[in-house]
């Protein structure tokens, strides 16, 4: 299927329209050529640790000013529809994160403490501690909390390399408490859908775009949507086998001068 024919945009962010707080070749380039084409698209992390607010910030820093949170799905915003779904509003919860997870369940009217909840929630945590997965494991073990994990990256691309993820502090948690959580994130559907019902275009005529092939290009396949891996994340080219894209590109840069001559 020729570039051509794509009508949607997910992609991924870390390492793929940046690296930590730098911008990759052609961030800015990319998204003037999405507007230029009226192509919808949606920007989806796994990083549940910043508000989408925070993105929308960082993004205007980086030259680009006209990004809306409808633009954005964190795994984080992802995971208050399926606490919504399955707890109800207002449903106390004992959270492992950084700011932007607290943040973006208080907005949605959680309650989060340490006493009679319902679930333990874990994301990424930078201050993560012997003691918070000594509470999270007693909780579940002693108090039959549920355990939900918001996204199962093990690390992710900083500008020094690769960094404890997520699924580092969840895996922790998974093994003294001999539980395995519901993962809301990549490769999971639950994003995917919720991009693709903001878009309003089927899988087939999106295109995701991601730097990891566990999570970006596994997870959009397995709901039918055509897939671009970049090489300026994770993943490089000699780690392709069993999961394969749809698409290969060496940085943005590459992924543009394809498609406008597609055109």
């Amino acid at each position: 299927m020729p570039l051509s024919q794509i009508k949607a945009v997910i992609s991924d962010m870390d390492g793929v329209i940046w690296r930590g707080d730098n911008p990759l070749p052609a961030m800015t380039d990319f998204f003037a050529f999405l507007r230029e084409q009226n192509l919808p698209f949606v920007l989806a992390t796994n990083n549940s640790g910043r508000h989408t607010s925070n993105y929308v910030k960082k993004l205007a820093r980086m030259g680009v000013p006209d990004i809306v949170p409808h633009e954005l799905v964190t795994s984080a915003t992802a995971t208050i529809d399926y606490l919504q779904d399955h707890y109800g509003k207002g449903a106390r919860l004992h959270v492992i994160g950084n700011e932007g997870l607290f943040q973006t369940l208080e907005e949605a009217n959680f309650v989060i403490t340490d006493t009679n909840v319902v679930a333990v929630v874990s994301g990424l945590d930078f201050n993560f501690t012997y003691e918070k997965a000594r509470t999270a494991t007693l909780l579940i073990r002693n108090h039959d909390a549920d355990f939900i994990g918001t996204n199962p990256d093990t690390s992710f691309p900083s500008p020094e390399g690769l960094v404890p993820g997520a699924g580092s502090v969840i895996q922790m948690i998974q093994a003294a408490s001999g539980v395995t959580p519901v993962i809301i994130g990549k490769p999971k559907p639950a994003m995917f859908e919720v991009a693709l019902a903001r878009l309003g275009t089927s899988p087939e005529e999106t295109l995701m775009i991601g730097d990891r092939l566990n999570t970006d290009i596994e997870g959009a396949s397995n709901v039918g949507i055509k897939t671009a891996l970049v090489l300026t994340g994770v993943n490089q080219r000699d780690d392709i086998g069993d999961i394969q894209p749809d698409y290969v590109f060496e940085g943005l840069p590459d992924l543009l001068q394809t498609w406008r001559a597609s055109l």
